[in-house]
């Protein structure tokens, strides 16, 4: 039988969005961050988690909630408690900071964060693009994308993707490797000051695709994770990237939010960051 895969359950009685974002986020500081979601959206009542509970406490998996009804948050915590099961309390700590300063009582509704205005669905649609055209799917997507991320295995480009589309930007990534010719759609985007290359320290790359072996419990001295191999991809992604003649931003030990905050400065600024 194969390792179970870690399932984080999102309990919100809105969309769930606020909670999914953050358990991403965190995960993304893991080599190993690789976990399954189970979202229970616009929960009411206590039926729903109890099963929640329930399930999290069978897989080992933990709770991540974004409840504004205290009677909500107060019955899941006591739940989870009596089965054993993490929680994580994503708003509540924020609304009782929010209520010591401002001396008032939260208004208790749900969703109010989620109007529905122009920048929560640009938001949404962002989010499902950057699914959709994550790791090359569909080149059709590069025309409408706003970014294109461009660069090697384990460069970061889905975790980038997903932060950008949660600034409403359309984000599309390709993976180059020597053995795929890059889709003539990338290179027919050239001029337009939106493709971003992504280049890491060869020994970085190495260190992070023998852990990323490791996690899947193979052999840390396979192909993928060979100096030789690595050389050979980050050449042709070199040599790609030029002739795309895109900016490129050195990824090593840079967070993804420092990697995004230059994207975004570059995206505003049309200034080139190497």
């Amino acid at each position: 039988m194969g390792t179970r895969v870690p399932t984080v359950y999102i309990v919100s009685d809105s969309i769930g969005e606020t909670a999914e974002f953050v358990a991403r986020a965190a995960a993304s500081q893991f080599e190993s961050g690789h976990f399954t979601i189970r979202k229970y959206t616009g929960v009411k009542d206590t039926e729903v988690l109890e099963r929640v509970v329930s399930s999290a406490a069978a897989d080992g998996g933990f709770i991540a909630f974004t409840l504004v009804l205290e009677s909500l948050r107060t019955k899941l915590v006591s739940l989870a408690k009596e089965q054993g099961v993490a929680v994580v309390d994503i708003m509540g700590p924020m609304l009782l900071a929010f209520e010591g300063m401002l001396k008032e009582a939260p208004a208790g509704r749900p969703g109010v964060i989620h109007q529905l205005d122009a920048d929560y669905y640009r938001r949404v649609e962002a989010v499902e693009f950057a699914v959709k055209y994550d790791d090359g799917r569909d080149p059709r997507g590069l025309e409408r994308a706003d970014v294109i991320l461009v660069g090697v295995s384990r460069t970061s480009k889905t975790p980038l993707s997903m932060y950008l589309a949660h600034k409403q930007l359309r984000s599309a990534n390709i993976p180059l490797v020597p053995e795929v010719t890059p889709p003539a759609a990338l290179f027919a985007q050239r001029g337009k000051r939106k493709i971003i290359g992504l280049s890491i320290h060869p020994d970085k790359l190495t260190a992070v695709r023998q852990a990323r072996l490791q996690t899947l419990g193979l052999a840390s001295q396979a192909s993928y994770a060979s100096e030789e191999r690595i050389l050979q991809e980050l050449r042709f992604a070199d040599d790609v990237m030029v002739k795309l003649g895109c900016p490129v931003i050195d990824v090593t030990d840079r967070a993804v939010e420092e990697t995004a905050s230059l994207i975004l400065d570059y995206l505003a600024s049309g200034e080139d960051h190497r």
